[in-house]
C-alpha cells in the first residue's frame, strides 16, 4: 500500500540501538517517499557514540540529508516540540530498553525523552519501535505500562533470536508506515506481537487492522 503523509509533520527519535540503524534509516527513507515533513531527534548516546555499526557524525549527516534538516540533539531544543505543536506524530525508532523504562516512569533526561514528554502533552500519538534484549525480562512490566498508556502505540514486534537471546524482542520496522497510518487515527496496528515466522504481507496486515478498527 502506498501512503501519502504530505500534510503530516513526523518526528523520528533515535536512541542507541546501533545494530538496528541500517534498517531504521531504510525505513526513514521509505517514510520520506510518502512526502511527509520529517524531523529527527537524537538521544545523547545516538548523537555522540561511535560503534562498530558506524560513526555518530555519519548518522547525523545521513539524517540531515534525508530530512533536509539538522537533527535536534539537545534537551532545550526538544522541549518546544510540545508548546509549538511541531509534530502530528512522534516515533521513537529504535527505542532501547533504557529509553523504554524511563518513558514508562516519567523520566525525561535526554532529548528523545524530552521530545516524547513534550509531544504527549498535546494528546497526539507516540509510536515506539522496540529494540531491547530484556523485553521479556526486567522491561516486560514497562512494555505493559506503555501498551496501556493513552496515545502510545507500538510497531509490531517479536523475538529476534529466542535461542541465544530468549528475552530479546525487536520491532518489525518495515511496518512503520502501516503503524503510523493507524496511530494517526488513534488505532494500534494488529497483531502487536508478531514473530519473524508469522510476518505476513504488510498490505494484508494493514487491511486486517483496518477491518478490525
Amino acid at each position: 500500500m502506498k501512503y501519502d503523509f504530505h500534510d503530516k509533520n513526523i518526528g523520528i527519535a533515535l536512541t542507541g540501538s546501533y545494530c538496528t540503524y541500517e534498517k531504521t534509516f531504510m525505513a526513514l527513507k521509505k517514510l520520506k517517499s510518502t512526502n511527509a515533513n520529517l524531523y529527527t531527534i537524537f538521544s545523547n548516546n545516538a548523537a555522540n557514540t561511535n560503534s562498530r555499526f558506524g560513526n555518530c557524525d555519519d548518522f547525523i549527516s545521513l539524517a540531515t540529508e534525508i530530512t533536509g534538516k539538522a537533527p535536534i540533539v539537545t534537551i532545550p531544543d526538544a522541549e518546544p516540540i510540545g508548546p509549538k505543536s511541531m509534530l502530528d506524530i512522534l516515533v521513537i525508532a529504535p527505542c532501547t530498553g533504557n529509553t523504554l523504562s524511563k518513558l514508562a516512569n516519567g523520566i525525561s533526561d535526554t532529548p528523545v525523552l524530552m521530545a516524547a514528554k513534550s509531544h504527549l502533552r498535546n494528546n497526539k500519538p507516540l509510536v515506539i519501535s522496540l529494540s531491547t534484549n530484556d523485553a521479556l525480562g526486567m522491561n516486560l512490566k514497562n512494555i505493559g505500562i506503555l501498551l496501556n498508556t493513552k496515545n502510545i502505540y507500538f510497531v509490531p514486534f517479536g523475538q529476534d533470536n529466542y535461542i541465544s537471546k530468549p528475552n530479546s524482542m525487536i520491532a518489525h520496522i518495515e511496518l512503520l508506515c502501516e503503524t503510523i497510518d493507524n496511530a494517526l487515527r488513534y488505532k494500534q496496528l494488529q497483531p502487536v506481537i508478531l514473530s519473524p515466522y508469522d510476518l505476513v504481507n504488510p498490505e494484508k496486515l494493514a487491511l486486517s487492522a483496518n477491518e478490525i478498527n
